[in-house]
């Protein structure tokens, strides 16, 4: 509160300050006093101000995953320690995840020591019955995850997932007040055709289906290039960042533009320490899921402290 306990302290006031004064004033009670502060949600968007315009910022994400690896649970123990201990005060503010097999979640939190999160890399649509080898949203979020992943291509090429199977595991973890990294990404065959926008736009129609505007704010998109994936090849950060536009320009027509731009898109296509700041540098591409480097913690840790060119 601003306040003057005379008049003659105005009086005081040369005219070019006090119209300055005013101005601040004005605009304070345009604004609301909350328009000079940062605030963030868990869920990563950040509202700022600029110019007297609220803007809203996308906080960087970027995340791990394991696949079939580590081999032991000490191996998975000895990773976790030794990325989170690549995480200092120097490290850039973001959200920083690790999805892990579901054997290995509870032991890398411990290493971890709440330093970052620990996802699952799946779950089932189901919550429980005759679903031998199944596991469910509700048994992962009991020993404390938040985050999962949906729709990853291995998932879709080597076990047969389909856009509605995968839309039922986003719905479900939605439900269940969690929160879905959805991955989407074309062929190599498909890439050469031009069609990256067009299996993205279907990917993400069909795989977020159901989801309400409101809901949005717990989801995550991941593109990843198939052809791009263990393969040692990484789009460039131009053409990365022209499919994270179509992507995001998707989710406004899905949706609108204020949920479009409150959207985190990630980039999955094998990024690595030499590629991380190029591709965090462009304006669509907010993050990276993270495969093979993860791995390894001195690359892991690089990723994690990358720096936008």
């Amino acid at each position: 509160v601003i306040s003057f306990s005379t008049k003659e302290n105005l009086l005081t006031t040369n005219n070019s300050t006090m119209k300055l004064l005013l101005n601040a004033l004005t605009f304070l009670a345009v604004a609301g006093p909350s328009f000079a502060f940062t605030t963030s949600s868990k869920f990563g968007v950040v509202n700022r101000s600029e110019s007297g315009t609220k803007l809203l910022a996308r906080k960087p994400f970027i995340s791990g995953n394991w696949k079939l690896n580590p081999q032991t649970r000490d191996e998975a123990i000895a990773l976790g320690q030794e990325i989170a201990a690549s995480i200092t005060p120097d490290t850039p503010d973001i959200d920083i995840a690790l999805f892990v097999p579901y054997v290995f979640i509870e032991s890398t939190m411990n290493a971890v020591d709440g330093k970052l999160m620990v996802g699952a890399e799946g779950v089932s649509p189901e919550s429980q019955g005759a679903f031998t080898g199944a596991v469910s949203c509700s048994m992962v979020k009991s020993i404390g995850v938040q985050w999962a992943l949906a729709g990853h291509s291995e998932r879709r090429t080597l076990f047969g997932e389909t856009d509605e199977e995968i839309n039922g595991q986003c719905l479900k973890l939605i439900e269940d007040g969690m929160s879905v990294m959805l991955c989407i990404g074309e062929t190599l065959a498909e890439y050469e055709q031009d069609l990256a926008g067009a299996v993205c736009a279907v990917q993400l129609k069909k795989g977020l289906a159901g989801i309400t505007k409101e809901q949005m704010a717990r989801v995550a998109v991941a593109y990843e290039p198939v052809w791009a994936i263990g393969t040692g090849k990484v789009a460039t950060p131009e053409v990365a960042q022209s499919v994270h536009a179509k992507c995001r320009a998707i989710i406004a027509d899905m949706y609108d533009q204020e949920v479009a731009d409150a959207t985190r898109v990630l980039y999955g296509g094998s990024v690595s320490p030499e590629s991380v700041d190029a591709l965090m540098s462009q304006p669509d591409i907010d993050g990276g899921l993270v495969g093979g480097a993860s791995l390894d913690s001195a690359k892991f840790g690089r990723i994690i402290n990358f720096k936008p060119v």
